[in-house]
């Protein structure tokens, strides 16, 4: 597949980041880039980790699109609940999961995020109903929530995160249908990386930009982004809140992004020329907030090399802490599920 084919207009809506360096402030925008890093160092390190045979099943890495879900949770709080997909582990570290929890699940032990049943694809929180491994199969979940907010008169949103992959999935367009015809808070952001496994998104979704046609189709708002920019992330989800809130209607979200692994560990991407890789990297999300922040005079260019080694040295540190715990109790292998045989 050429490159020209993969070429889409998107009408992006663009943030004033000159505004928002000046509202959000230092404190804010270190956190923010601090987050970022911390999702980047634990992804190559249990990446790494997995290669060694330490992580069993898959693994799915969220690297070169740490922008989006870190813009989102700063944007929106820690109030809405949140459904993502198998890609999980960002959400879950930015939703207060610690870096020793989440290495632990990774290794399938019992001070893992899930005590070492859920691995992976199966992160949790307080206020993250779960990562999934069934392609748009999340969806009715996050619109279930969306249903008890609206039902329970709370002021939230529900928030699912989805690939473009799901676009084509027939539960995409059944949680639009309900969520559209009942009103619910839910906003649905399509994580756009250009492949769902690989193929890339123009030869499996018929009508785009994604959220901005299929939305139309529904009646709903859409919204566009650029998700390697973390300015007009935070911006556009700063939009999407306060129209949610005030309509309590559903909104597709797209935020256009690229990852810069395979769809998987096991996936050596060869779909993908290494130029076109190359010119992804170059609008690496991280890079580019860092240079915001340095250009702007919030950090120097060592205070930006400093934080990433210390969310390193952080990363390094939980692969030992997993690596030393222990494992699950085969007595308590029931324990924490729906339902389970009773025996004598």
């Amino acid at each position: 597949m050429s490159k020209e084919d993969r070429q889409i207009k998107y009408n992006f809506l663009k943030a004033d980041a000159k505004k928002l360096l000046k509202d959000l402030g230092k404190d804010r925008l270190k956190e923010a880039l601090r987050s970022m890093m911390k999702i980047r160092n634990f992804e190559v390190r249990a990446e790494s980790a997995y290669q060694h045979g330490k992580v069993g099943g898959f693994f799915h890495s969220y690297i070169g699109q740490e922008a989006i879900q870190t813009a989102c949770v700063a944007a929106l709080g820690q109030d809405p609940w949140y459904t993502t997909t198998y890609r999980c582990h960002a959400l879950a570290l930015l939703l207060g999961v610690t870096v020793d929890e989440a290495m632990a699940e990774l290794y399938g032990k019992e001070t893992g995020n899930a005590k070492g049943r859920g691995g992976s694809m199966h992160f949790f929180s307080d206020k993250l109903l779960g990562g999934y491994g069934i392609v748009g199969g999340h969806l009715p979940i996050a619109l279930g929530a969306a249903f008890s907010l609206k039902y329970q008169n709370k002021k939230s949103l529900s928030v699912c995160f989805l690939g473009d992959g799901s676009v084509a999935q027939g539960l995409f367009h059944e949680s639009l249908n309900l969520g559209t015809l009942w009103e619910l808070p839910a906003v649905y952001v399509v994580e756009n990386n250009q492949w769902g496994m690989g193929t890339g998104v123009n030869r499996a979704i018929c009508n785009q930009p994604i959220a901005e046609n299929f939305a139309k189709g529904y009646g709903i708002s859409s919204y566009t982004a650029n998700g390697m920019d973390y300015f007009d992330c935070y911006n556009c989800f700063e939009k999407v809140q306060e129209e949610v809130l005030k309509t309590s209607k559903p909104v597709l979200v797209e935020l256009v992004t690229e990852r810069f692994k395979g769809h998987s560990v096991s996936d050596p991407a060869l779909y993908r020329s290494k130029e076109e890789l190359q010119k992804a990297m170059k609008t690496d999300p991280i890079l580019l907030l860092s240079k915001q922040l340095v250009d702007a005079k919030m950090l120097t260019e060592e205070e930006v090399k400093t934080i990433d080694k210390e969310e390193k040295d952080k990363v390094i540190a939980a692969m030992k802490f997993a690596e030393e715990s222990a494992e699950p109790c085969i007595s308590t292998l029931e324990e924490g599920v729906f339902a389970s045989e009773e025996r004598e």
